[in-house]
């Protein structure tokens, strides 16, 4: 069993929205990892008094502890108690009706001697490596099948698709958001390794272009999940300095990986 895990702020003078951990069960017969994506609220008020760095904390200590915890819970029931868990801690201080009420993707995986659970929920990524070398992405793909003018403005995506039917889910205060995710159990034989990335990170792919999946998982085998981050950053650094280029979000994204050899 070997894991490796980094996660490096986009912006040094902000806070790393992103969150990251594995669990291991003393048993040693199997184990959790979870990684979330903040997603970082418009300027200006979002009913809350918390921000989404204290979300991502909350809900992905919650996470961790459940999966590990509670081996009996399918991961969709696993992710509904941890948002409930949250949700409560600030439901008499905060108004969790506001569409931008923090809010987190996540990626789940949970493995066992027999299988490997997975749950996926907006645009993280887990990547999945058989023994034989294949690499399948685990997505949830809602987000980018929509059109742009579903995203045009922060304003009409949070009133027409942000957690809408026809939309794309995150995990904000309702746990029945869980039962959204794109799930499902492998055979524990048909999985060598797992790969679960934010979008800062996988930008190499889906952004800049710079490779597929199976190259991203080689690339993290291969060199460390921190030269896949330092890749991206020099990508990003090259294509701020293309003013001609139309920009595509953020300059530089929280970006973590986790790696899991099974």
């Amino acid at each position: 069993m070997r894991t490796e895990l980094v996660s490096e702020p986009g912006d040094p003078d902000r806070p790393n929205e992103d969150f990251a951990s594995v669990g291991l069960p003393a048993s040693g017969q199997g184990g959790s990892l979870v990684v979330l994506d903040g997603v970082t609220p418009p300027r200006g008020d979002y009913g809350c008094l918390h921000p989404v760095s204290w979300f991502s904390a909350r809900l992905g200590g919650a996470l961790t502890e459940l999966s590990v915890s509670q081996g009996d819970l399918p991961l969709p029931e696993v992710l509904s108690q941890a948002i409930r868990r949250v949700a409560d801690t600030h439901a008499a201080t905060c108004d969790l009706s506001h569409p931008r009420t923090p809010q987190a993707t996540v990626v789940l995986a949970r493995w066992s001697t027999s299988e490997v659970e997975y749950l996926v929920l907006s645009d993280s990524a887990l990547l999945v490596e058989s023994p034989a070398g294949e690499v399948t992405a685990l997505l949830d793909d809602r987000l980018s099948r929509l059109p742009r003018a579903a995203l045009a403005t922060d304003a009409v995506a949070d009133t027409t698709a942000r957690n809408k039917e026809g939309g794309f889910f995150t995990a904000a205060a309702d746990p029945s958001v869980a039962s959204r995710a794109v799930t499902g159990t492998l055979p524990r034989s048909s999985v060598r390794a797992l790969a679960a990335l934010t979008d800062g990170a996988t930008r190499w792919v889906e952004r800049f272009h710079a490779g597929d999946w199976a190259e991203l998982f080689a690339l993290v085998r291969k060199e460390g999940s921190p030269s896949l981050v330092e890749r991206v950053r020099a990508l990003e650094r090259a294509d701020a300095r293309e003013p001609s280029r139309p920009r595509r979000g953020k300059t530089h994204d929280d970006a973590t990986v986790v790696f899991a050899e099974l």
